[in-house]
């Protein structure tokens, strides 16, 4: 099976670099891979990269929500970078760019 998800850690900032599609098949396993890093190393940021990513339904919608709402129980906020054009208008549409402890780089 391809690696869905690799991770790098820099002081008090974990980033998690996504790198594969994101839909309700892989959103699940790259939720588990991300809290399991997220509570092991409690970093003050969490990067989401998703400059891999080609592809992304509501399912990724959720995942990001779900991991800023777990980063923000453990006092850490949540940057997504990487986004194309398309994630970043979905992203934008969907309001999540508005959420507490959220912050988007195009």
């Amino acid at each position: 099976m391809k690696e869905e998800v690799t991770f790098s850690a820099r002081g008090r900032t974990l980033e998690a670099r996504i790198l594969s599609e994101i839909d309700h098949h892989t959103a699940r396993r790259i939720r588990e891979r991300i809290d399991s890093r997220l509570f092991l190393d409690k970093p003050d940021v969490l990067i989401m990269d998703f400059s891999s990513v080609r592809f992304m339904d509501s399912s990724g919608l959720g995942l990001i929500l779900g991991r800023v709402e777990r980063a923000s129980g453990l006092g850490s906020t949540v940057r997504l970078t990487g986004l194309s054009d398309t994630l970043y208008k979905l992203i934008r549409l969907s309001g999540l760019e508005r959420v507490k402890n959220l912050s988007v780089v195009k």
